[in-house]
């Protein structure tokens, strides 16, 4: 008999320990390791001492047949995925609790087994009553998918592999589910790693797509040892905030397909809808004609996606002011309000800054620094920014502006929704960037020269009257004269 094994494995990070402590190295957390068996861990026909067996080597010369895809009948789905599930392949779907994962997954599921696949729905959560009373609301009861509801691996293997191999498995959630491998409870990170492998190791023999649903932590990170998230192909997020009803999924890993597209989804009574335009449905609510506010001209993936950013920058009582920022990256806000002041003067050193990207959307690329910079001085000086306008730049640290990329599909977005101007940098202007595309291009160079312009055409508030000057930083805002 095999000796019995106790570890201490950090619940957060899957990191093992001979003795208990209080603090992981690994991760940082605090009380997270929890006793565990692993004597167990590994199946026995695996740890069986057998002679290896030798296998024949390629070349990197030669062509491979490209992966057949199942489309799922949701476009945005598809998009995200590159195209639709691959036979063989395991997704991870994360996200926050009542995000709408099990919603999503249903309405796929239903449309794929109406083509006329076998879809398989596992819940490890949820009763078959529960799971049907929410097809039932979402108008999809009469979809031939089969639902079970087991949390053993070997169990759901064992019913799996007999009849027809199903095209699609969805398994919700792989924290539920539990092997007799390992003698851990359900939900560790024993079982969750174990149980994972199991089940990639079905979707490779048989090549049935796999969907495996994860839990998050407070933080947003998928739940569980990190060590699934290298396991399986693609691992996607589901995100939005429960006050708005923009849902956005994001692949964080794709092993066959990108992994910067997002596919975008409006929470309405009767599920999730798809958003061909999300431009339109995040600036469907401007509040036109307030200082502070810019529209930034966005990429996200192969897709144009324009998006209003609000700024609001207040006096403050407070020793250090606050910087508050939502939907963009905090690092980022300190280093366009460190240029502001080193280059342009604007003193912001008493005043709190917040920023916001309106509609939930979180975005990444630096190209939105201009449209940044600009919202914050027109909050400042209390100047409304033209209505028909869209900014897109990166700022250096010198106060430069510098080009970004895919110029051309930002500006014949913005002329789709009828915007007739764009502020962009100087060498994004040569070409065809928007000669054809209708635009009044007003090309900068500097972070100076657009804080000049805008400061130029508003006030502080409770000033009476403010001197304009062209192409310069205005008096008030240079260096030592406040």
């Amino acid at each position: 008999m095999a000796k019995n094994t106790l570890s201490f494995v950090c619940q957060n990070c899957g990191a093992a320990y001979n003795r208990w402590q209080g603090k992981c190295e690994s991760c940082g957390e605090w009380n997270t390791l929890a006793e565990e068996d692993t004597s167990g861990s590994v199946p026995v026909s695996i740890r069986s001492k057998r002679k290896g067996r030798t296998f024949a080597l390629e070349s990197l010369a030669g062509k491979s047949p490209d992966a057949p895809r199942l489309s799922s009948g949701m476009t945005e789905l598809d998009r995200v995925t590159g195209g639709g599930f691959v036979r063989g392949s395991v997704l991870l779907v994360g996200g926050d609790p009542g995000i709408g994962k099990s919603t999503l997954l249903t309405q796929a599921t239903s449309m794929m087994a109406r083509a006329g696949h076998r879809i398989v729905y596992i819940s490890g959560e949820e009763a078959i009553a529960q799971v049907r009373l929410r097809a039932e609301r979402l108008g999809l009861s009469d979809a031939p998918v089969q639902l079970a509801a087991e949390t053993s691996v070997e169990d759901i293997v064992s019913t799996l592999s007999e009849g027809a191999v199903p095209r699609l498995i969805v398994i919700d959630s792989i924290q539920t589910m539990w092997t007799d491998t390992v003698e851990s409870a359900p939900g560790t990170v024993t079982q969750v790693r174990a149980s994972a492998q199991a089940l990639i190791r079905f979707a490779k023999k048989t090549g049935a797509a796999i969907i495996l649903v994860g839990h998050v932590t407070k933080d947003g990170q998928i739940a569980g040892p990190r060590v699934v998230e290298h396991m399986v192909d693609a691992v996607m997020s589901f995100e939005g905030e429960g006050s708005q009803q923009f849902r956005i999924l994001r692949a964080v890993k794709n092993r066959f397909g990108p992994t910067d597209e997002i596919g975008v989804f409006e929470m309405t009574g009767l599920g999730l809808r798809e958003v061909t335009n999300p431009s339109e449905l995040f600036l469907s609510e401007r509040d036109l004609g307030t200082p502070g506010t810019a529209v930034f001209a966005g990429i996200e993936g192969t897709r144009p996606v324009l998006v209003e950013l609000q700024a609001l920058v207040a006096p403050t009582s407070l020793g250090t002011p606050r910087r508050a920022v939502v939907g963009w990256d905090q690092s980022r806000l300190s280093m366009v309000l460190a240029v502001l002041e080193a280059h342009c003067g604007v003193k912001l050193s008493g005043h709190d800054v917040y920023l916001n990207v309106a509609g939930g959307l979180r975005i990444h690329e630096p190209a939105a620094d201009m449209a940044a910079a600009a919202a914050l001085v027109s909050s400042l000086v209390n100047a409304q920014l033209p209505t028909d306008a869209v900014y897109f730049g990166e700022i250096s640290l010198s106060g430069v502006i510098r080009p970004v990329a895919q110029t051309p599909a930002r500006l014949k977005e913005a002329v789709k929704l009828g915007f007739k101007r764009a502020v962009l940098p100087e060498s994004a202007r040569g070409g065809d960037a928007g000669g054809d595309a209708g635009l009044s291009l007003n090309a900068v160079n500097s972070l100076t020269t657009l804080v000049a312009e805008i400061a130029a055409k508003g006030s502080r508030r409770g000033d009476q009257s403010v001197p304009a000057e062209k192409n310069a930083t205005p008096a008030r805002f240079r260096r030592g004269e406040g």
